[in-house]
């Protein structure tokens, strides 16, 4: 057996699918047998291996041990001369293998290879060459020095950053995402370090082949895309915690004395530092657009005060002072807050949301206003001023952040990309299909078709001058069908255009489309968690209202409401249940029938309620298309549908 491709998996099983379709054609002519390792997955991973790919020699764990336990439980058994180490949720050309083993044959001192890794963006990925993390080096990249000056040889040797990208070099450490070894050598120096769950495993695996006397090298002449971050969000605090505490560990095992404390004691005040860098980074991602709002609009609003009052009444002083501290903050919350409640904080880019909360906040405004005392209402004209200036503010406010971050003012183009589908007739269908079951709105330039395409008609070009048509219709979004095109031009393309344009696959026979246009978030699942309104943060508060807001409702008129229910001592037991947060009044139709959608308490009544439904695959539907169109109202049609179903437990 000359290759043992080993796949470690937990709850990516559209990214494991992927990576088993570039597998398979990869394999094409090695002798090769290719291992999944499931930790565990709750998302049928193993079910759709068992399917799909019969042939895949599958390990289906009862728990999650970790990412070296599993990756050693597959090469304990397996048989291959060379040993592979492969993320899920990566896509490898079909050539990748047969040029790998090529070199490691060529070069008998090659304990270990690691190649050229793009994200979904077709961008480079540094760390597919990486240096030994030294005291120094960890230094370097735990306080940015190797950020600021990426190409230098003293700050960035963490991650080689002198080195070209294009040219094969010997280095310290290898990629785990993509780690070939030869069997050999880690029978020499030992398999995974089963003391690192996740992170510094492929680190200390590679010390350790350096260690034993081999070389380990960087070969550019194949690529991989690897879309990274699907198993720990790389901006979370769970990720600077794992990471360092898995360099904590590299540190005490392989430096001794000074030099080893002094590491540890580099990474232990890395975690805070970093931490600390990561709390700041999500409160001002989170809060930014709330705090310059609240700013900008108190800040004008006092010099309202006073333009007003020079203009009007000939007196820069004429209002009293106690208006800045009282009517003028809240004012400015209670906009700030209408903005929040109505989502516009969750969708910053949408200006019709944005004053159409701004006109409800400042309705409640003028109500308040007139109920207030004489002298507790300054002017009505400067609450109106102010309520324009809010609008401009806010408004402006966004148009610069939007224009910063997109480059172009067309707010809603994000949702509504121009976008082309590469590949043949029958796939562009099955493409646009899933992408109408998801929701996903795209305004369709086209088909691009493969050159060997005979159903050209109705594209608007072939895939040999694809380049100039993507400039030419200035297409946004690329989907790519792979049962029509090879991985390897796939990835040429991505590279070539960069990251100018979105890029999705569609893989063979799967009912995914798969992509990422950062290499620091999460892949996008068309068919999964894109568009599902039940896990936008406006409408989960407003299910959390609704719930609450109906059990008291429900609780005040128990004593005639309870003759209209079965089960009546349920019913009072149900109303405190969810006043208190332990259910909903309204949630899928069987827990076990929900598969991956976002995740919610128990309901006493469900879209399936009142019906004889019982096949899993229906109440699956049932579920998607409340999770996808959820509304406040759908809960309310719901629940007074199935009134006398409310006292079910």
């Amino acid at each position: 057996m000359e290759l043992s491709v080993i796949i470690v998996n937990y709850n990516v099983r559209y990214f494991l699918e992927q990576a088993l379709l570039s597998v398979e054609r990869a394999i094409a002519g090695v002798e090769a047998e290719v291992w999944v390792v499931d930790n565990n997955s709750a998302d049928s991973s193993v079910e759709m291996v068992r399917e799909r790919f019969p042939w895949v020699r599958l390990i289906a764990n009862e728990g999650n041990p970790g990412f070296s336990i599993a990756n050693n439980q597959a090469i304990r058994q397996s048989r291959g001369k060379y040993v592979l180490l492969l993320n899920p949720d990566t896509v490898v050309k079909e050539d990748t293998f047969s040029r790998c083993l090529q070199f490691m044959e060529a070069h008998e001192d090659a304990g270990g290879l690691g190649v050229r890794m793009m994200d979904g963006q077709g961008r480079f990925l540094k760390e597919s060459k990486r240096g030994l993390p030294t005291p120094w080096v960890a230094f370097s990249k735990a306080f940015g020095l190797s950020t600021l000056f990426p190409r230098s040889r003293r700050f960035n040797h963490y991650h080689l950053g002198y080195l070209s990208e294009e040219e094969v070099h010997e280095v310290e450490i290898l990629a785990g995402a993509f780690m070939l070894m030869r069997r050999k050598a880690l029978d020499e120096v030992g398999l995974l370090d089963e003391d690192f769950f996740m992170y510094g495993e492929d680190i200390d695996l590679s010390y350790r082949l350096i260690k034993g006397g081999y070389k380990n090298y960087y070969f550019p002449e194949t690529s991989i895309i690897h879309y990274k971050g699907e198993s720990t969000k790389r901006g979370s605090l769970n990720y600077v915690r794992v990471f360092y505490q898995a360099m904590i560990i590299f540190a005490r095992k392989h430096f001794s004395g000074s030099q080893g404390k002094l590491l540890v004691a580099l990474m232990q005040f890395a975690i805070y530092f970093r931490a600390l860098l990561t709390v700041v980074s999500n409160l001002w991602s989170r809060l930014k657009f709330p705090l310059l709002d609240a700013a900008g609009i108190y800040v004008g609003l006092r010099i309202l005060k006073v333009l007003w009052a020079e203009y009007h009444f000939g007196d820069p002083t004429y209002f009293s002072e106690n208006i800045n501290y009282l009517h003028f903050p809240a004012y400015t919350l209670l906009w700030v807050g209408s903005i929040f409640l109505s989502g516009g904080y969750d969708h910053p880019y949408a200006p019709g949301r944005l004053l159409r909360s701004l006109g409800t906040g400042t309705l409640i405004l003028f109500a308040v206003y007139g109920l207030l005392p004489e002298e507790f209402r300054p002017s009505r004209a400067l609450l109106l001023l102010g309520a324009a200036w809010a609008a401009g503010w806010t408004l402006g406010l966004r148009i610069i952040a939007h224009l910063v971050r997109f480059r172009h003012l067309r707010f809603g183009a994000q949702n509504d990309l121009r976008l082309v589908i590469v590949g043949s007739e029958s796939e562009m269908e099955r493409a646009l299909s899933l992408l109408q079951r998801a929701g996903a709105q795209r305004n369709l330039l086209g088909r691009i078709a493969p050159v060997d395409d005979p159903e050209t008609v109705d594209a608007i070009g072939n895939t040999d001058r694809l380049p100039a048509l993507i400039e030419l219709y200035r297409a946004e979004e690329i989907i790519f069908c792979s049962a029509d095109l090879s991985n390897e031009n796939i990835q040429g393309w991505m590279s070539q255009l960069g990251p100018g344009c979105q890029y999705r696959i569609l893989p063979e026979a799967s009912s995914s489309i798969i992509g990422s246009h950062r290499s620091d978030q999460r892949g996008v699942l068309y068919t999964i968690d894109v568009n599902l309104r039940i896990d936008e943060p406006v409408n989960r508060r407003g299910k959390w209202l609704f719930d609450r807001g109906l059990s008291l409702l429900l609780l005040i008129l128990s004593p005639v409401l309870v003759w209209l229910v079965e089960h009546k001592g349920a019913f009072l037991m149900n109303i405190f249940r969810v006043l208190f947060g332990s259910k909903h009044w309204v949630s899928y139709a069987v827990q076990e029938a929900r598969s991956n959608l976002p995740g919610l308490k128990a309901g006493v009544v469900s879209p399936a309620t009142g019906s004889r439904i019982t096949d899993s695959e229906t109440l699956q539907h049932l579920n998607f298309l409340y999770a996808r169109d959820y509304s406040v109202g759908e809960d309310w049609r719901i629940v007074l549908s199935n009134f006398r179903h409310l006292g079910r437990s």
